[in-house]
């Protein structure tokens, strides 16, 4: 009896929606910047996305940076066509910036802002996983 009331439950729509992963979540690893490069996860913070430094690198391979776990990406709205708006994290000065990101495909082009959005510095980053 359980089994045809789930079956009926389902065929009439009535199950809980299942959420689609955005093509933005997931492992991207950054530029290199100041000499060394990171993997930043980003994953839903509420309705909007946040990146993660997940591992860090230099010349000589992986190394713990005191910014491991530290969250770069912050608080990314969708706007629509693959484009988000929020802030970003820069490590080498502790600033935090306006933040545009921009996906195509197993890229993203990640910029950080000042003016109003009127000068702009940029890093595109690759898929990991």
């Amino acid at each position: 009896m359980k089994i045809l009331l789930a079956s009926a439950v389902m065929a009439l729509g009535l199950a809980a929606p299942t959420v689609a992963a955005d093509a933005v979540e997931g492992t991207w690893q950054t530029q290199v910047d100041d000499g060394a490069y990171a993997y930043v996860t980003i994953a839903p913070c509420g309705s909007n996305f946040c990146g993660t430094i997940s591992r860090t690198f230099d010349s000589n391979g992986e190394y713990s940076s005191p910014n491991k776990g530290k969250q770069i990406v912050r608080d990314m709205a969708p706007i629509g066509d693959g484009k988000f708006e929020g802030k970003v994290w820069r490590p080498s000065n502790d600033k935090i910036y306006i933040g545009k990101l921009d996906l195509s495909g197993d890229r993203i082009k990640l910029k950080g802002c000042v003016a109003g959005g009127m000068l702009c510095s940029s890093q595109t980053w690759a898929r990991v996983q």
